[in-house]
């Protein structure tokens, strides 16, 4: 069946293209690789790296057409050098962002967040955003935008004051005193894992740290795995620690390294793995906000 000629009497009658059953549904695109980022991580965290932003970006290998770690989703490494200042404006609605290294400070939309090693910061969009580092050292943090999202639309992100999220600071101090309040809890039979969710006083109601994306910190206990399961969402990774620790990704190993980023493709089956003899924490950042809101998450276990 083929494509019947459009008859057009203005520019904009021209402008139109039909497609039928027969060819409107063959669209192939190429898949979103499994990947762990090594090369981004150790460029921001080097001696003589200099303030600036370290982007994961794979968007050629999907056939995206704007710098993309995933379709929906950005990730970076930030190197803020001591006693410097990065500044940035992403076009995103919100940012995430992980303390590896380093203290600091982040200015936005008028507050001040003091931070170190390993605190948790969420922050709106449509702001300009100050990172500085102090305490004499080089500051690093791992950052996740839902720029890509934004792009694909080609929409801008909100109005200064207008974002769906506030500034929010998760210590890790009680980071800590949450994790070890779960482990304590009895696990039910159809647990995916010990894991610690981070939400805002805005976003309660959807369990979400921003209305499109899912954060968490998952634990592993020592010699234990995260039974095999699947979802539709795509999730970055950070190996925040985890010795003898690795994922399988449909069928393939990947051997996480100390704040390495890893990549797990939409709807891919994958199980988590602790062979070493201390908690293994992976800090996970989802797609989530947009396929519970679609009703298309399709989380299920594969073993």
């Amino acid at each position: 069946m083929g494509d019947p000629p459009v008859r057009a009497a203005t520019a904009a009658q021209a402008r139109a293209r039909f497609f039928n059953s027969a060819n409107a549904f063959n669209l192939k695109l190429p898949a979103v690789p499994r990947a762990r980022f090594d090369a981004a991580r150790d460029a921001a965290l080097a001696d003589a790296a200099g303030t600036g932003a370290y982007p994961m970006d794979q968007s050629a290998a999907f056939g995206c057409g704007f710098p993309a770690t995933t379709p929906l989703v950005l990730a970076r490494y930030l190197r803020i050098g001591a006693g410097e200042t990065l500044s940035t404006r992403f076009a995103a609605s919100g940012e995430v962002h992980y303390a590896i290294a380093g203290n600091g400070e982040t200015r936005v939309a008028g507050e001040t967040i003091a931070w170190g090693p390993g605190d948790v910061m969420v922050l709106p969009g449509g702001e300009a955003v100050e990172h500085r580092a102090t305490g004499g050292a080089a500051a690093v943090l791992w950052t996740v935008t839902n720029e890509p999202a934004l792009a694909f639309e080609r929409l801008n992100p909100p109005a200064a004051g207008a974002a769906a999220v506030d500034p929010v600071h998760y210590p890790a101090a009680e980071i800590t005193h949450q994790v070890e309040v779960l482990q304590a809890l009895p696990a039910a039979a159809d647990q995916a894992g010990v894991a610690l969710i981070f939400s805002a006083e805005r976003t309660a109601d959807s369990r979400n740290a921003m209305p499109s994306l899912t954060l968490a910190l998952n634990t592993l206990a020592p010699g234990m795995h995260q039974r095999a399961h699947r979802h539709n969402a795509a999730a970055i990774t950070l190996c925040v620690e985890g010795e003898g620790c690795f994922s399988m990704i449909d069928g393939h190993r990947i051997d996480w390294s100390p704040f390495a980023t890893m990549v797990t493709p939409p709807a891919e089956v994958h199980s988590h793995h602790n062979g070493g003899p201390r908690l293994a924490r992976f800090l996970i950042v989802q797609d989530g906000g947009w396929h519970y809101h679609a009703r298309t998450m399709g989380f299920e276990f594969a073993e």
